[in-house]
Order: structure tokens, then C-alpha cells, then sequence
């Protein structure tokens, strides 16, 4: 009867609505660092710990009122109790368990054991309350207990609980934490060091020197003097005593050099890691951007009239070819070392909640082929720009998923023969595509002018209202280009106008058809 009640439950959490929105609700302020508001979750915590540190730190040699120890004790101490209790909750699903296993039992046909799924969960959470920052957590709530005054000095765990909530401390740790084994290599020297010369300054000096009087005098004075420290407290006065100090000196900047060479070499390779982390998080906050798969000749043109143009989205750049990396971070573009080809790569970025165009224009026409199967089997939704130098390639690209294909080599040819056999046509044509004239062509979707829409062309009457030429329409129910249109056509929500006149009179169509 009691397991009957427990399945239902499990299947009464799974199945609520509520209950799921609150726990992923606190799982993202608690533990997703690409959260929005999680960030001011972390700003009100750093907050709460530098004002209890405060009070702790004052009260040691002054009495403090009682309203601040009242906000310590059941203020502070208490949000950081349900914080560590709340990170405990979402840490993992019992239900989810449960469940698993309950129906593992029934297609096996074999007797439900609650026992297996609870002992798992168990295992895990007790898991997470040995971790480091777990324990953090815990002894940070400690200080509270002011009348065992030996408790006053896990102070000190609430500086270290400053980790959780500011990122650069953070990195620090973890990128330490990658040389873990060469840094325990260097703790056992220290270790031994200090040991051996502790002891053997102990056995010289205690009958001559004055200052030595126990084994933990010699340990301290070894471990001051192979730290470069030296306080001069306690010295050798024995022949002996000052030869060894000679050994533990040469001993502690020998291990200060190989500390600080650690150091150096781990962050020098995971800074450009962090830099491009931080990068992508940057880029997923916009609603807009591109990707751009590679960067060759024709980007690093599109590049140049890119920042000088008034595009309203950010972008950055997949290469992976380090040099390659390394020439466009001198000519100052965001670009990450990767392989835009690697289903991983483009899952870093936020593909659910922004509008995305990716571009695969190298010179690589298989490379573009990966690269826009590789964003198509993410999302149908990211527009992929794909390049292809003759019709046999480009069909593979519209295969592939391609929303568009550029074809440059096909494109200058018949540029070439229009300016040869019919010039004065080619300089329109540059003219207008190159913005270098009071005439511009433009697009004017519908959908985000949703006046237009409904409306008959003749009631727009572009040429008297706006001065300006109506070339076509890309129709969304016939999927094609309608060059010329009856002006008794009406307008639907999808459709693209292409206009062209002075970009004052596009403006002012743009003003008066939105809301």
C-alpha cells in the first residue's frame, strides 16, 4: 500500500506543471550560469556575505546593536540555510527515479524495488554534500553560533563561499584545478622539505639555540624560511644550522619558480578558452546574430562594409585553422577557435530564443556542405547563407538545407558581360547595390508592418506618398518573385515588398506602416 502511494506520488510531481516551473526556476538562479536573472541572485549573495563578514569582524572588539545581530542571525544565516537546502533539492530528481524503475518493472515483469532508486539518489546527494563547495555552504553557516567562540573562525568559509558567485575567482580555482596533479607533486615536496629540514635544524640547534625550544619551532622556522619569507624571529647560529638554511632557500625559490611556471602555462592555454566562453555568452544575450563558419577573402570584405553599416545584430567567427585564428584577432574580429562543422559547436550557442544566420562562404565547397547539414540538423529555423561555385554544387547546398546560395564566380561573369556589352546598365546596377547613390533598394516585410497588410497596392499609392518605385513582391503563398504586380493585389501577412527610391520616402513608408 505505502509503494502503491509512493509511485503516485512520483507520478503526481513528474506530471505537475507547477512543480517542474518552480524546481527549474531554482535550478537556473541556483546553478545556470547563462540564466539572466541569475546574476542578480549572485549580486545579492555577494552582498549578504560581505555584511556578514562585516558584523562578524567588527563584534570581535566592539558591541554591536542588537537590530544587526537580530539581521545576522535570522536574516543572513537563514537565506543561506534554504540556498544550501535549495541547491540539495534541485541537485537531482527522486521521482524521475522512480519512475524509471517502476517501469523497468513492469516491461520486465519483474517486483518493483523502491530501494534501488532511493539508494542511488542517496549515493548522489550524499555525493554533492562532500563536495568541497557543499561543505563551504555548510561551515558558512556555522559563525552564527556566537557563544562557541571557536566557531567564529569559519568567518573564514564565508569569504571562500565569495567562489560560487563571482565568476573570476571561479575560473581561477578551475583552472587550477586542471594541474591538480603537478600541484600535489609540488605540495609532497614542500612537504618533505620542510619535514627534513625541521627535524634536522631541531636536532643542531635546540641545545645552542635559544629560540628553538620544541619540534614545531623547527617545523615553523623551516616552513617561514623555504617560503622566502623570512621574518627573522628565529635564525641558525650553528655552521651546520646555516647550511641547511643555505639548502632551504635554494630549495624555496626553486619551488616558488616551479609554482609560478604552472601557473603561467595553465593560464596561458585556457585564456583564449575563457575569452571565447565568455564571448559566446556575450553573443547569446543578443536576439539577433551571425555565425560565420570560416573567414576567408569574401568575409573579410563583408567585414569591412559590416562595421561600417548600421545592422542591428552582433556576430562571430568559427575557424579552425589557428593561424587563420590568429590573423583575424589582429585585424580585430571575434572569432573562437573551432570547427563549425561539429554538431557540439553550434549547440554552445542560444538557438531557442534568437533569430540566427549562419554563413558558410569559403572556399571550401564540401566545408560549406558540412557546415549547413551541421546547422540545418540543430534548427530548420537558423537561415543558413551557403556559397558554391557552379549549379552542381549550389543544388547540394539547396539539399543540404541552404536558404540561400551565393555563386560569385557566375555572379562576376555575368557582371562582366553587362559591363562590356551594356555599361551604362552596369553602373545602375552598381550604383543601387552599392548604396553609393540617393536611390536604394530595400526590403519591406509585412510582418513587421502590419499596416500594409490587407491593403490593396493601389491604396498605397507608393509613387505620390513616398516617391518611391515598387519593383516586385516575393509572394509567401506562391513562393516565387513577382516582378511588376497588379496594383489590385492584396497584401498578406509574409509577403516582401521590394522598393526602390531616396531612403527618406523608404523611411517614411516604414513610420507609417507600423502600429
Amino acid at each position: 500500500m505505502l509503494i502503491r502511494v509512493i509511485i503516485n506520488f512520483a507520478f503526481a510531481l513528474n506530471n505537475s506543471r507547477y512543480y517542474k516551473l518552480i524546481k527549474k526556476f531554482f535550478y537556473n538562479i541556483l546553478w545556470n550560469a547563462e540564466y539572466k536573472y541569475k546574476k542578480y541572485f549572485d549580486i545579492f549573495m555577494v552582498i549578504l556575505i560581505v555584511l556578514s563578514i562585516i558584523i562578524l569582524v567588527y563584534e570581535v572588539e566592539y558591541i554591536i546593536p542588537d537590530w544587526i545581530q537580530y539581521f545576522d542571525i535570522y536574516i543572513v544565516t537563514i537565506i543561506f540555510l534554504i540556498e544550501y537546502i535549495l541547491r540539495l533539492w534541485v541537485y537531482n530528481d527522486w521521482h524521475t527515479m522512480v519512475i524509471k524503475e517502476y517501469k523497468e518493472s513492469i516491461y520486465l515483469n519483474k517486483s518493483f524495488n523502491l530501494w534501488k532508486p532511493t539508494k542511488l539518489i542517496l549515493m548522489d546527494k550524499i555525493s554533492y554534500l562532500l563536495s568541497t563547495s557543499s561543505l563551504i555552504d555548510l561551515l558558512a553557516i556555522l559563525p552564527v553560533y556566537r557563544e562557541i567562540r571557536i566557531f567564529r573562525i569559519f568567518i573564514l568559509f564565508r569569504v571562500f563561499k565569495l567562489t560560487r558567485y563571482t565568476k573570476n575567482i571561479y575560473q581561477f580555482i578551475n583552472v587550477l584545478s586542471n594541474k591538480k596533479f603537478e600541484l600535489l607533486t609540488l605540495l609532497f615536496v614542500l612537504f618533505f622539505l620542510v619535514s627534513t629540514s625541521g627535524i634536522a635544524i631541531y636536532i643542531i640547534e635546540e641545545q645552542y639555540n635559544e629560540n628553538i625550544n620544541s619540534l614545531f619551532d623547527a617545523f615553523y622556522w623551516a616552513f617561514i624560511t623555504i617560503s622566502t619569507v623570512g621574518y627573522g624571529d628565529i635564525s641558525p647560529i650553528t655552521k651546520e644550522g646555516r647550511i641547511i638554511s643555505i639548502f632551504v632557500i635554494l630549495s624555496g625559490v626553486a619551488m616558488i619558480s616551479f609554482l609560478t611556471s604552472i601557473i603561467v602555462s595553465t593560464f596561458s592555454g585556457k585564456l583564449s578558452e575563457i575569452k571565447e566562453h565568455r564571448m559566446i555568452s556575450e553573443i547569446n544575450k543578443s536576439r539577433e546574430f551571425l555565425i560565420i563558419g570560416g573567414y576567408g577573402h569574401m568575409i573579410e570584405i563583408f567585414l569591412k562594409r559590416y562595421d561600417k553599416s548600421n545592422i542591428p545584430f552582433k556576430y562571430i567567427i568559427i575557424e579552425k585553422d589557428i593561424n587563420i585564428v590568429n590573423q583575424v584577432i589582429k585585424d580585430g574580429y571575434n572569432v573562437i577557435h573551432d570547427d563549425a562543422s561539429e554538431y557540439d559547436v553550434l549547440q554552445r550557442f542560444n538557438i531557442k530564443n534568437s533569430k540566427i544566420i549562419f554563413l558558410a562562404l569559403t572556399r571550401n565547397e564540401i566545408d560549406n556542405v558540412y557546415m549547413t547539414l551541421n546547422a540545418k540538423s540543430i534548427s530548420r529555423n537558423i537561415e543558413v547563407i551557403s556559397r558554391a561555385n557552379n549549379d552542381k554544387m549550389a543544388k547540394k547546398c539547396y539539399l543540404a538545407g541552404a536558404n540561400s546560395v551565393l555563386m560569385p564566380n557566375i555572379i562576376s561573369n555575368h557582371m562582366l558581360v553587362i559591363a562590356i556589352t551594356k555599361p551604362a546598365i552596369y553602373r545602375v546596377m552598381y550604383t543601387l547595390l552599392t548604396n553609393q547613390h540617393i536611390a536604394y533598394l530595400d526590403e519591406i516585410h509585412t510582418v513587421n508592418y502590419i499596416k500594409l497588410v490587407g491593403k490593396q497596392l493601389k491604396d498605397i499609392e507608393f509613387k505620390k506618398n513616398y516617391k518611391l518605385l515598387l519593383i516586385g513582391i516575393e509572394s509567401i503563398t506562391q513562393q516565387e518573385f513577382i516582378f511588376n504586380p497588379s496594383l489590385d493585389r492584396e497584401l498578406i501577412s509574409g509577403d516582401i515588398l521590394l522598393v526602390m527610391g531616396e531612403k527618406i520616402g523608404i523611411e517614411y513608408l516604414k513610420k507609417n506602416s507600423t502600429k
